[in-house]
C-alpha cells in the first residue's frame, strides 16, 4: 500500500492541466480504486478543442457507482492551471521542510491523494452507505465537468465535501465566481482630427469609473463571515486601439466579480447593463457589448448543519469561509450540505511555490478516513 506521499508524488508528476486531457490521472484514480474493490463509472467528454475529458464517480463495494441519489460525495477535480516555463521541477515533486512541492500539490492533488490514501487505509472497513468519490475536469477553466455532472442530472449528494486546500480549516461558505467581457466600440479616424471618430478607450474608461462607483456601493451589502465582507469587482485585463495615432475604434475587458451567499449571480451583470443603457443615451457615439462567460454564485452551509459539526469535532477546528470560487458553488442547489477543505494553502497555489504540508496530508487521511465511515 503506497503512502500519501507517495500517492501523491506519482499524482504530481502527470501533467494534467486543463488543456490536457485529465484521462491518465483518472485512470490512476480508478486503478487504485479498484484495487480496492470499489466500482467506477466514466463518464467522458470532449471540450471544444476535441480533447478527451472524464469525470468519474466511483462507488465502495456492495454500493452501485450509477446510483443517482447518494448520501456523502467527497468530490475533487484533477486538472491543474499550466506551470510556468522557468519552473524546472513542476512535475519532478519533492519535501523538503516537511512539505511536498510540486503542481498541484495542494490544488488539489493533495486531496485526491488523501481520498486515496484513507481508502486503502480503511482496508475492508464497511463505509457508509451511499459514499461516493466524484473526480472532475476542467475546474480551472470553469467548473466545467462539474456542471457537466448537474445538467446530466447523474448525481444528487445530499452531502459533499469538496477538496480544495483550505489549511484543514472546514470551510462552510464560499463566495461566487462570475466573468464577462465587455467589449466598446468606438470609430475609427486620425488622431489629428479626433473629431471625425468616437474614442472607444474613453468611452470604456467612462464606463470603467461607473464600475468602480458600482464596486463602492457593493460594499454596503455585507456579510461579516467573510472578508473582505462584502461582492468584490476587479478588472483583470484590457486592450484596445490599433496604433498611436488612429482614434481607438476598440476596447475590450474583463470584468471579474466574487457575489458573497445570498446575492444572485447576475445581480452585478443586471448593474453593469443599466449603466450602459445610462451611458448609451447620455453619451453621443457610446456602444458597448456585455458577454457573460462565467456565473456561480457562492453557498452557505448553515453552521450547525450535522457536516459542518461532524468535520469541526474531525479537525478541532472552527468552520470558515473562503473567498475562492469552488465546485461548491456548482452543486450549493443540489446539496443540503456542502463543506469545502483540503490540506495546504491556497495562497500557494498557481505558482512555483505550491506546495503542501506533510503533516496535513497525514492528518486529512485520517479525518477522511473517519469520515467515511460515519453514517
Amino acid at each position: 500500500m503506497k503512502t500519501v506521499v507517495e500517492l501523491l508524488s506519482d499524482l504530481v508528476r502527470i501533467p494534467s492541466h486543463s488543456a490536457l486531457s485529465n484521462r491518465p490521472v483518472i485512470d490512476y484514480a480508478a486503478k487504485v480504486l479498484r484495487a480496492a474493490g470499489w466500482s467506477a463509472r466514466e463518464l467522458p467528454y470532449r471540450d471544444a478543442a476535441g480533447a478527451e475529458k472524464v469525470n468519474l464517480i466511483a462507488a465502495p463495494p456492495g454500493q452501485d457507482a450509477a446510483r443517482r441519489d447518494v448520501d456523502l460525495a467527497l468530490m475533487c477535480h484533477t486538472d491543474t492551471v499550466p506551470y510556468a516555463a522557468d519552473w524546472a521541477r513542476a512535475l519532478d515533486p519533492f519535501v523538503a521542510d516537511g512539505m511536498l512541492h510540486g503542481c498541484g500539490a495542494c490544488d488539489v492533488k493533495g486531496f485526491l491523494a488523501c481520498v486515496l490514501a484513507a481508502i486503502a487505509a480503511r482496508g475492508s472497513s464497511r463505509p457508509a452507505d451511499g459514499l461516493r468519490v466524484v473526480l472532475t475536469a476542467d475546474e480551472e477553466i470553469g467548473c466545467v465537468g462539474a456542471a457537466r455532472l448537474v445538467a446530466d442530472d447523474v448525481l444528487r449528494p445530499r452531502r459533499m465535501v469538496i477538496g480544495e486546500p483550505t489549511s484543514l480549516d472546514p470551510a462552510r461558505a464560499g463566495k461566487g465566481y462570475c466573468l464577462a467581457e465587455i467589449e466598446v466600440s468606438g470609430k475609427e479616424a486620425h488622431s489629428a482630427h479626433p473629431g471625425q471618430g468616437v474614442s472607444a478607450i474613453v468611452n470604456a474608461a467612462r464606463l470603467i469609473a461607473k464600475i468602480e462607483e458600482l464596486g463602492a456601493q457593493l460594499e454596503r451589502d455585507r456579510n461579516r463571515f467573510f472578508d473582505p465582507a462584502y461582492t468584490t469587482l476587479n478588472i483583470g485585463t484590457i486592450e484596445g486601439g490599433t496604433a498611436k495615432n488612429i482614434v481607438p475604434g476598440f476596447c475590450r475587458f474583463q470584468l471579474e466579480w466574487r457575489p458573497i451567499p445570498g446575492q444572485s449571480a447576475d445581480s452585478v451583470l443586471h448593474s453593469v447593463t443599466e449603466l450602459v443603457t445610462h451611458l448609451t443615451r447620455t453619451h453621443s457615439g457610446f456602444r458597448a457589448e456585455i458577454r457573460p462567460l462565467r456565473q456561480q454564485a457562492g453557498f452557505e452551509t448553515a453552521a450547525d448543519a450535522p457536516l459542518v459539526r461532524t468535520m469541526e469535532a474531525l479537525s478541532g477546528k472552527h468552520a470558515v469561509s473562503i473567498p475562492f470560487g469552488s465546485e461548491a458553488s456548482v452543486f450549493a442547489a443540489l446539496a443540503e450540505e456542502a463543506i469545502v477543505f483540503g490540506a495546504g494553502d491556497m495562497r500557494t497555489a498557481h505558482s512555483s511555490r505550491e506546495c503542501v504540508p506533510v503533516a496535513e496530508l497525514d492528518e486529512a487521511v485520517r479525518m477522511l478516513a473517519e469520515l467515511m465511515g460515519a453514517g
